[in-house]
């Protein structure tokens, strides 16, 4: 079973805001070399959702993108819901002391 994939609002302003970065940092070629992990990604999302490590919540998952950037989603029962992008620079969200 394929999970359909749905971008909230944060999930896609996160998004546009890595690729931003990126084409600025590292150019065009650079961020579309980006958006090209994003999609292959999300193909392996869809078709395995627990493929990735789970967070503190059982039905939140991280995928690591690149060394720099992490996907959260969440699984539900029929689709898959993008809920942000991190860049794993930044102090981490969760304290796991």
């Amino acid at each position: 079973m394929m999970y359909e994939i749905y971008w909230t609002d944060e999930g896609k302003e996160t998004f546009d805001q890595t690729i931003s970065a990126i084409e600025n940092r590292w150019g065009f070629k650079q961020a579309g070399l980006f958006v090209k992990r994003v999609q292959d990604v999300l193909t392996l999302i869809s078709a395995q959702p627990y493929l990735y490590k789970s967070s503190l919540t059982q039905n939140v998952r991280q995928a690591v993108i690149s060394k720099q950037t992490s996907l959260f989603y969440e699984v539900t029962e029929s689709r898959i819901v993008l809920l942000f992008f991190f860049d794993n620079r930044q102090e981490p969200l969760f304290d796991l002391e």
